[in-house]
Order: C-alpha cells, then structure tokens, then sequence
C-alpha cells in the first residue's frame, strides 16, 4: 500500500472514529462505481449547498422573537433529514438535540445548541473537503505532473541560458576577428557595466 492510500484509509478511519460519520456515509460509498468515481464527494457538495440556505433560514427564524417553536422544529427536521442523508452523525445528534429544546418551548437551549450545529457543520465540510481532495484519483496525478512542469521549467532555463551564453560567446568571437583588441576590452568593459 502507498503513502497516499494509507493517507486516504487513516483519514476516512478518523472521520468514523471520532464520531463525525455513520453507515449512512459507507452505505453511499457502496453507490460508488468507476462509471461515477466522484459520487460521494458530489452528493456532500449538493449536500452543503443545500444546508447552508437551510441554516441561514434556521438563524433568521431564531432572530425573530417571540420563537415560533413549530416552525423551528419543522425547519430542523427537513436540516436533520439531509443531515442523515449522508451520515453526519454529530451534525443529526445536534439536531436532535434542538428539536428538543423546540418541543421544550426553550429558546436559549435551541440558540446554544444551534451554535455547537453550525460549528459542528464547518468542522464535517473542512474535514471531508480534505478527505476528499487527497482521495481524488486526479490528486497524485498531479502532484507528479507539477513534479514533471517544475523540473521541464528548469531544465528549460538552463538550456536558454546555456544558449544565449554560447551566443554571446560567438558574437565576441566574431567581434575579436573583426575589430581591434583595444575595442574589445570596450566593449567587454561596457558588458560587465549591463550585468552591475
């Protein structure tokens, strides 16, 4: 196994380990095929598109007082749905959570409790985000081809500055054969004067 797979397995364990992913999330995995290769990655970005209109609607209701705990509970429930539609365990818990304080009647218990989602939705994304771009198929392909660009630019530069020297060089040759030693030193003065 390769640094990057093992890169990519230990980053995937972790998300599974430390609570932030469930089955649902190796269930759309399994959906995952070589005709579909990004499915998963474009089913979380539809995902936070979506939840993050979701969540701008849930905090604009929670600023509106008095707290209409119906509505609240209803906007939750659609945003834990989502939620479970990919597996973001911690982000349903803290649904979950709200929704208790909605049916509570507890406005600041639904206010707290909506900061610790909105926190544990950012941390979800970042963390997908990364897991997502080092197990792209593209991601070792092209680290090798700007592994490759880098080293053709370079070898590029020192062939043009190997040719432009050698260049150089022929032109004080033919300048040596057709002018005076006294014109050349000159003309080598005023050459060391355009690198100063």
């Amino acid at each position: 196994m390769d640094k990057n797979q093992r890169q990519v397995r230990l980053m995937r364990q972790s998300l599974f380990d430390q609570g932030f992913l469930d089955e649902q999330f190796i269930q759309l995995e399994e959906l995952q095929d070589d005709a579909n290769p990004n499915f998963v990655e474009e089913i979380a970005t539809s995902y936070y598109q979506d939840s993050s209109r979701s969540l701008q609607t849930i905090e604009l209701a929670l600023e509106k007082t008095p707290h209409d705990f119906n509505k609240l509970d209803g906007y939750m429930h659609q945003f834990k749905g989502s939620s479970s539609s990919i597996g973001a365990k911690k982000v349903k818990a803290e649904c979950q959570q709200f929704r208790e304080y909605c049916k509570a009647g507890n406005g600041e218990g639904c206010m707290r409790t909506f900061q610790a989602l909105k926190r544990e939705h950012a941390t979800l994304k970042k963390r997908l985000e990364a897991y997502f771009q080092v197990n792209s198929p593209n991601y070792t392909s092209m680290c090798v081809y700007i592994y490759i660009y880098i080293k053709m630019c370079f070898y590029f530069y020192l062939f043009i500055c190997l040719f432009l020297s050698f260049r150089w060089q022929d032109k004080l040759d033919l300048l040596r054969q057709h002018v005076a030693p006294s014109e050349v030193k000159i003309i080598n003065s005023q050459r060391g004067r355009a690198y100063n």
